[in-house]
């Protein structure tokens, strides 16, 4: 045969190496939506039924900026990974972050830590099976 089909890890290291090289405007929306809303989830746990003060609200938008920075970077770094790692450590992220919301909310630190776990552990499975549809 003269003419061969590429191989699908050809088009896969090709479509990586495209990605890596664009970011549009598309790329910062998801992380910003997210950021948002979980700075102000963060910004309402924190005030505790009191008063919005000015402390309140540039600790959700700090919160808010470093979730989205994290979550952009995981997004940006995760084509490079390997499927598995990749939904490890989207799992890893999803625990942190609901672990924090949930010991802001006052409970106790081994519920805060029970409730992460599970987070963590559905979001990387999710990932996980995500991934592993979506690879060539």
């Amino acid at each position: 045969m003269a003419h061969a089909a590429p191989t699908a890890s050809q088009r896969y290291r090709q479509s990586l190496t495209d990605h890596a090289k664009h970011v549009n405007v598309f790329s910062f929306a998801g992380p910003l939506v997210l950021g948002l809303f979980y700075g102000l989830w963060t910004a309402f746990l924190e005030r505790d039924k009191g008063p919005v003060t000015v402390g309140n609200v540039f600790y959700g938008i700090l919160c808010g900026v470093i979730f989205a920075a994290c979550l952009f970077g995981l997004d940006r770094m995760g084509t490079r990974m390997l499927a598995e790692l990749r939904a490890a450590a989207y799992g890893a992220f999803a625990a942190i972050a609901m672990g924090y919301l949930y010991s802001l909310s006052g409970q106790s630190i081994f519920r805060s830590v029970v409730i992460a776990l599970a987070v963590g552990l559905a979001v990387g499975a999710g990932a996980f099976y995500r991934f592993h549809m979506r690879e060539p």
